[in-house]
């Protein structure tokens, strides 16, 4: 029985606290990020999101220089061999480089960047039983800090 405080009423029972667990990296939330990612970079940039990363195309070194809308990362930074998507001996900037293709696949950017985590959602609802609860007991099995 819990004891009464002096005013009569009960006084606050302590309760355990139980530990938390560190928070498991969700791999359905890191692919639809990088998807989202891939397609925002396809759309500004020209370039997938490996490539606008490293600066390479078709696994060579490629910043700038190839007289294209194509912007990369390094070549940003300013580590390209030319101006912005190899284009700006010719006179034009990288707010021409990025109106240009903004224009040409802005729509695209936009239904990706709401379609894509829409559909992962709906996906993850019809196939949480069958498929995804034992995937996530086989990968705690494993000793991963991962789930599906």
């Amino acid at each position: 029985m819990p004891r009464r405080a002096k005013n009569g009423r009960f006084s606050r029972t302590t309760t355990t606290r139980r530990r938390r667990s560190k928070p498991k990296t969700n791999l359905t939330n890191l692919a639809v990020s990088a998807l989202v990612a891939n397609a925002i970079t396809t759309g500004a940039f020209n370039a997938n999101l490996l490539d606008f990363i490293t600066g390479q195309r078709d696994g060579k070194f490629m910043a700038g220089g190839d007289g294209s809308y194509r912007l990369t990362l390094p070549e940003l930074l300013g580590m390209g061999k030319g101006g912005f998507g190899g284009n700006y001996s010719a006179g034009i900037t990288f707010t021409d480089v990025m109106q240009t293709n903004l224009k040409k696949n802005g729509a695209k950017i936009v239904a990706s960047a709401v379609l894509i985590p829409m559909a992962a959602n709906v996906v993850t609802k019809l196939i949480r039983k069958p498929v995804i609860l034992p995937m996530n007991r086989a990968l705690k099995m494993t000793g991963l800090d991962v789930k599906v």
